[in-house]
Protein backbone atom coordinates (compact mmCIF):
# COMPACT_ATOMS: atom_id res chain seq x y z
CA UNK A 1 0.00 0.00 0.00
CA UNK A 2 1.33 3.66 -0.66
CA UNK A 3 0.09 6.14 1.52
CA UNK A 4 0.30 10.13 1.44
CA UNK A 5 -0.49 11.79 4.55
CA UNK A 6 0.30 15.40 5.87
CA UNK A 7 1.17 16.15 9.80
CA UNK A 8 -1.91 18.17 10.81
CA UNK A 9 -0.32 20.44 13.22
CA UNK A 10 2.84 20.83 11.39
CA UNK A 11 1.48 21.56 8.12
CA UNK A 12 4.65 19.63 6.40
CA UNK A 13 4.27 16.38 4.58
CA UNK A 14 6.17 13.45 5.97
CA UNK A 15 8.46 12.55 2.98
CA UNK A 16 8.16 9.55 0.99
CA UNK A 17 10.67 7.34 -1.14
CA UNK A 18 10.49 8.84 -4.90
CA UNK A 19 9.48 5.80 -6.74
CA UNK A 20 10.98 5.63 -10.02
CA UNK A 21 7.61 6.60 -12.00
CA UNK A 22 7.67 10.11 -10.17
CA UNK A 23 11.45 10.80 -11.03
CA UNK A 24 10.00 10.08 -14.51
CA UNK A 25 7.67 12.53 -14.11
CA UNK A 26 9.70 14.63 -12.61
CA UNK A 27 12.89 14.60 -15.07
CA UNK A 28 10.32 14.96 -18.17
CA UNK A 29 8.54 18.01 -19.34
CA UNK A 30 4.40 17.81 -19.34
CA UNK A 31 4.55 18.43 -23.03
CA UNK A 32 6.97 14.91 -23.99
CA UNK A 33 5.04 12.89 -20.71
CA UNK A 34 3.52 9.35 -21.14
CA UNK A 35 2.37 6.89 -18.87
CA UNK A 36 4.63 4.15 -18.11
CA UNK A 37 3.83 0.59 -17.33
CA UNK A 38 4.06 -2.12 -14.98
CA UNK A 39 3.03 -5.83 -14.50
CA UNK A 40 -0.34 -6.95 -13.02
CA UNK A 41 -1.04 -9.22 -10.28
CA UNK A 42 -2.84 -12.48 -11.44
CA UNK A 43 -5.30 -12.77 -9.33
CA UNK A 44 -6.76 -10.13 -7.19
CA UNK A 45 -9.33 -9.87 -4.16
CA UNK A 46 -12.19 -8.05 -5.36
CA UNK A 47 -13.01 -7.62 -1.62
CA UNK A 48 -10.15 -4.77 -1.10
CA UNK A 49 -9.87 -1.08 -2.14
CA UNK A 50 -8.17 0.10 -5.11
CA UNK A 51 -7.60 3.35 -3.19
CA UNK A 52 -9.25 5.20 -0.47
CA UNK A 53 -9.20 9.17 0.23
CA UNK A 54 -9.55 10.16 3.94
CA UNK A 55 -10.47 13.95 4.62
CA UNK A 56 -8.49 14.91 1.22
CA UNK A 57 -8.72 18.55 0.45
CA UNK A 58 -6.19 20.43 -1.87
CA UNK A 59 -5.64 23.95 -1.97
CA UNK A 60 -3.92 26.50 -4.35
CA UNK A 61 -3.01 29.65 -2.07
CA UNK A 62 -6.54 30.85 -0.47
CA UNK A 63 -8.66 28.56 -3.19
CA UNK A 64 -9.98 25.44 -1.79
CA UNK A 65 -10.24 22.99 -4.76
CA UNK A 66 -11.00 19.97 -3.04
CA UNK A 67 -12.58 19.92 0.54
CA UNK A 68 -12.31 17.07 3.15
CA UNK A 69 -12.98 14.42 0.21
CA UNK A 70 -13.74 11.08 1.79
CA UNK A 71 -13.85 8.01 -0.71
CA UNK A 72 -13.45 4.10 -1.15
CA UNK A 73 -13.35 2.80 -4.55
CA UNK A 74 -13.09 -1.00 -4.47
CA UNK A 75 -10.44 -3.13 -6.69
CA UNK A 76 -12.30 -3.49 -10.09
CA UNK A 77 -14.86 -1.08 -10.10
CA UNK A 78 -15.47 1.05 -12.87
CA UNK A 79 -16.05 4.88 -11.39
CA UNK A 80 -17.42 8.36 -12.95
CA UNK A 81 -16.52 11.60 -11.34
CA UNK A 82 -18.05 14.48 -12.88
CA UNK A 83 -18.87 18.13 -12.31
CA UNK A 84 -19.19 21.63 -13.93
CA UNK A 85 -15.57 23.19 -15.10
CA UNK A 86 -13.32 24.09 -12.28
CA UNK A 87 -15.64 21.85 -9.20
CA UNK A 88 -12.06 19.77 -8.03
CA UNK A 89 -12.53 16.53 -10.71
CA UNK A 90 -9.19 17.06 -12.50
CA UNK A 91 -7.45 17.82 -9.45
CA UNK A 92 -8.95 14.48 -7.79
CA UNK A 93 -7.49 12.47 -10.58
CA UNK A 94 -3.69 14.49 -10.24
CA UNK A 95 -3.93 13.56 -6.55
CA UNK A 96 -4.53 9.54 -7.62
CA UNK A 97 -2.04 8.96 -10.02
CA UNK A 98 0.82 10.98 -8.05
CA UNK A 99 0.92 13.95 -10.19
CA UNK A 100 0.14 16.50 -7.53
CA UNK A 101 -0.35 16.15 -3.53
CA UNK A 102 -3.29 16.84 -1.13
CA UNK A 103 -2.65 19.89 1.13
CA UNK A 104 -3.88 17.58 4.26
CA UNK A 105 -5.50 14.42 4.64
CA UNK A 106 -4.67 10.31 3.63
CA UNK A 107 -4.70 8.84 0.05
CA UNK A 108 -4.29 4.85 0.15
CA UNK A 109 -3.31 3.42 -3.57
CA UNK A 110 -3.06 -0.13 -3.39
CA UNK A 111 0.37 -1.03 -5.08
CA UNK A 112 -0.80 -4.86 -5.48
CA UNK A 113 1.49 -8.01 -4.72
CA UNK A 114 4.08 -6.67 -6.21
CA UNK A 115 4.29 -3.64 -4.02
CA UNK A 116 4.57 -1.01 -7.67
CA UNK A 117 2.97 1.91 -8.67
CA UNK A 118 0.53 0.44 -11.75
CA UNK A 119 -1.60 3.39 -11.66
CA UNK A 120 -1.61 5.11 -15.11
CA UNK A 121 -3.63 7.62 -16.77
CA UNK A 122 -5.19 8.41 -19.91
CA UNK A 123 -5.35 12.18 -21.47
CA UNK A 124 -7.60 13.95 -23.68
CA UNK A 125 -5.07 13.94 -26.24
CA UNK A 126 -3.22 10.39 -27.42
CA UNK A 127 0.30 12.80 -26.66
CA UNK A 128 1.82 9.85 -29.29
CA UNK A 129 5.35 9.89 -29.97
CA UNK A 130 5.64 11.43 -33.60
CA UNK A 131 8.91 9.94 -34.52
CA UNK A 132 7.71 6.79 -33.43
CA UNK A 133 5.61 4.26 -35.61
CA UNK A 134 2.37 2.82 -34.05
CA UNK A 135 3.99 0.01 -32.29
CA UNK A 136 6.92 1.66 -31.22
CA UNK A 137 4.61 4.00 -29.86
CA UNK A 138 2.88 1.71 -27.15
CA UNK A 139 5.98 -0.47 -26.60
CA UNK A 140 6.87 2.87 -24.81
CA UNK A 141 4.15 1.50 -22.24
CA UNK A 142 6.82 -1.46 -21.08
CA UNK A 143 9.71 0.47 -20.30
CA UNK A 144 11.62 -0.72 -17.52
CA UNK A 145 9.35 -4.16 -17.97
CA UNK A 146 9.89 -5.76 -21.55
CA UNK A 147 11.70 -5.13 -24.43
CA UNK A 148 12.80 -6.51 -27.88
CA UNK A 149 10.57 -9.75 -29.35
CA UNK A 150 8.47 -9.89 -25.85
CA UNK A 151 7.74 -6.01 -26.21
CA UNK A 152 6.48 -6.40 -29.59
CA UNK A 153 4.30 -9.41 -29.35
CA UNK A 154 2.64 -7.52 -25.84
CA UNK A 155 2.35 -4.47 -28.54
CA UNK A 156 0.72 -6.42 -31.25
CA UNK A 157 -1.31 -8.01 -28.76
CA UNK A 158 -3.20 -4.97 -27.52
CA UNK A 159 -3.09 -3.31 -30.42
CA UNK A 160 -5.24 -6.32 -31.77
CA UNK A 161 -7.16 -5.90 -29.05
CA UNK A 162 -8.23 -2.13 -29.95
CA UNK A 163 -8.02 -2.84 -33.67
CA UNK A 164 -5.35 -1.58 -34.97
CA UNK A 165 -2.94 -4.70 -35.56
CA UNK A 166 -3.12 -3.99 -39.00
CA UNK A 167 -1.76 -0.01 -38.41
CA UNK A 168 1.63 -0.98 -36.64
CA UNK A 169 3.86 -0.31 -38.78
CA UNK A 170 2.20 3.62 -39.77
CA UNK A 171 3.07 6.81 -38.40
CA UNK A 172 1.02 8.40 -36.06
CA UNK A 173 0.30 11.45 -38.67
CA UNK A 174 -1.57 9.01 -40.93
CA UNK A 175 -4.26 7.69 -38.29
CA UNK A 176 -7.51 9.81 -37.40
CA UNK A 177 -8.48 11.26 -33.75
CA UNK A 178 -10.40 8.14 -32.91
CA UNK A 179 -7.41 5.80 -33.92
CA UNK A 180 -4.97 8.18 -32.08
CA UNK A 181 -6.89 7.35 -28.70
CA UNK A 182 -6.87 3.47 -29.79
CA UNK A 183 -3.10 3.57 -29.39
CA UNK A 184 -3.20 5.79 -26.36
CA UNK A 185 -5.62 3.18 -24.98
CA UNK A 186 -3.49 0.39 -25.87
CA UNK A 187 -0.07 2.01 -24.41
CA UNK A 188 -1.79 2.88 -21.38
CA UNK A 189 -3.34 -0.85 -20.71
CA UNK A 190 -0.19 -2.75 -22.47
CA UNK A 191 1.10 -4.05 -19.05
CA UNK A 192 -2.28 -4.77 -17.59
CA UNK A 193 -2.39 -1.39 -14.69
CA UNK A 194 -4.17 -1.93 -11.52
CA UNK A 195 -5.60 1.27 -11.69
CA UNK A 196 -6.46 3.29 -15.30
CA UNK A 197 -7.33 7.02 -14.85
CA UNK A 198 -9.23 8.47 -17.55
CA UNK A 199 -8.93 12.40 -17.88
CA UNK A 200 -12.14 13.15 -20.59
CA UNK A 201 -10.29 10.85 -23.28
CA UNK A 202 -12.74 10.84 -25.17
CA UNK A 203 -13.91 14.78 -24.91
CA UNK A 204 -12.18 15.85 -28.82
CA UNK A 205 -13.85 12.46 -30.36
CA UNK A 206 -17.03 13.31 -32.56
CA UNK A 207 -20.39 11.34 -31.67
CA UNK A 208 -20.70 8.32 -33.26
CA UNK A 209 -16.55 7.70 -32.77
CA UNK A 210 -16.82 8.53 -28.75
CA UNK A 211 -19.69 5.80 -28.54
CA UNK A 212 -17.54 3.59 -30.40
CA UNK A 213 -14.80 3.86 -27.78
CA UNK A 214 -16.91 3.69 -24.82
CA UNK A 215 -18.07 -0.16 -26.17
CA UNK A 216 -14.24 -0.56 -26.56
CA UNK A 217 -13.12 0.93 -23.25
CA UNK A 218 -15.92 -1.31 -21.79
CA UNK A 219 -15.07 -4.18 -23.42
CA UNK A 220 -11.01 -4.03 -21.95
CA UNK A 221 -12.28 -3.08 -19.02
CA UNK A 222 -14.20 -6.84 -18.37
CA UNK A 223 -11.54 -8.51 -19.22
CA UNK A 224 -8.85 -7.07 -17.84
CA UNK A 225 -10.32 -6.21 -14.87
CA UNK A 226 -8.96 -2.87 -13.79
CA UNK A 227 -10.16 -0.49 -11.73
CA UNK A 228 -11.27 2.60 -13.90
CA UNK A 229 -11.86 5.69 -13.11
CA UNK A 230 -13.06 8.63 -15.81
CA UNK A 231 -13.24 12.65 -15.13
CA UNK A 232 -16.16 13.60 -18.04
CA UNK A 233 -18.15 16.18 -18.50
CA UNK A 234 -20.42 13.97 -20.23
CA UNK A 235 -23.15 12.72 -18.02
CA UNK A 236 -24.77 9.98 -20.30
CA UNK A 237 -21.42 8.51 -20.70
CA UNK A 238 -20.98 8.88 -17.21
CA UNK A 239 -24.08 6.45 -16.85
CA UNK A 240 -23.21 4.60 -19.98
CA UNK A 241 -19.56 3.55 -18.55
CA UNK A 242 -19.83 3.50 -15.15
CA UNK A 243 -20.48 1.40 -11.82
CA UNK A 244 -20.89 4.51 -9.80
CA UNK A 245 -21.07 8.32 -10.79
CA UNK A 246 -19.39 10.50 -7.93
CA UNK A 247 -20.69 14.02 -8.55
CA UNK A 248 -18.49 16.77 -7.21
CA UNK A 249 -19.58 20.23 -6.72
CA UNK A 250 -17.65 23.04 -4.87
CA UNK A 251 -14.65 20.74 -4.30
CA UNK A 252 -17.33 18.65 -2.26
CA UNK A 253 -19.27 15.24 -2.84
CA UNK A 254 -22.26 16.25 -3.67
CA UNK A 255 -23.80 12.69 -4.82
CA UNK A 256 -22.34 9.63 -4.78
CA UNK A 257 -24.65 7.37 -7.22
CA UNK A 258 -24.69 3.59 -7.58
CA UNK A 259 -25.48 2.31 -11.50
CA UNK A 260 -27.43 -0.75 -11.03
CA UNK A 261 -27.73 -1.37 -14.81
CA UNK A 262 -26.94 -4.88 -16.09
CA UNK A 263 -24.33 -4.76 -19.59
CA UNK A 264 -24.50 -3.89 -22.38
CA UNK A 265 -26.11 -0.57 -21.93
CA UNK A 266 -28.18 0.84 -24.41
CA UNK A 267 -28.19 4.70 -25.12
CA UNK A 268 -31.19 6.34 -24.72
CA UNK A 269 -32.91 4.12 -22.84
CA UNK A 270 -35.27 5.16 -19.92
CA UNK A 271 -33.18 3.47 -17.34
CA UNK A 272 -30.04 5.59 -18.25
CA UNK A 273 -32.28 8.73 -18.62
CA UNK A 274 -34.04 8.25 -15.34
CA UNK A 275 -30.55 8.22 -13.65
CA UNK A 276 -29.32 10.85 -15.95
CA UNK A 277 -31.85 13.40 -13.96
CA UNK A 278 -31.16 12.31 -10.93
CA UNK A 279 -27.65 13.89 -11.72
CA UNK A 280 -28.62 16.93 -12.98
CA UNK A 281 -30.83 17.32 -10.58
CA UNK A 282 -27.87 17.23 -8.58
CA UNK A 283 -25.69 19.65 -10.49
CA UNK A 284 -28.22 22.26 -11.54
CA UNK A 285 -30.46 22.27 -8.17
CA UNK A 286 -33.76 20.30 -9.43
CA UNK A 287 -36.45 18.60 -7.42
CA UNK A 288 -37.03 15.15 -7.64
Amino acid sequence: MSVIALDQKAKVARPVKETAEARALRETSPGQWFPYAAPQTQERDTRENAFSFRGISRKFGDKTVLDNIDLDVPAGQFIAVIGKSGCGKSTLLRLLTGLDKPTSGTLTVNKGTEGENRTRIMFQEPRLLPWAKIAKNVEVGLTGIAKGKEAREKSLAILDEVGLADRAEEWPSVLSGGQRQRVALARALVAHPYILALDEPLGALDALTRIEMQHLLESIWQQQAFTAVLVTHDVAEAVALADRVIVIDHGRIALDLDIPLERPRRHGSPELARLEGKILDTLFGGTD
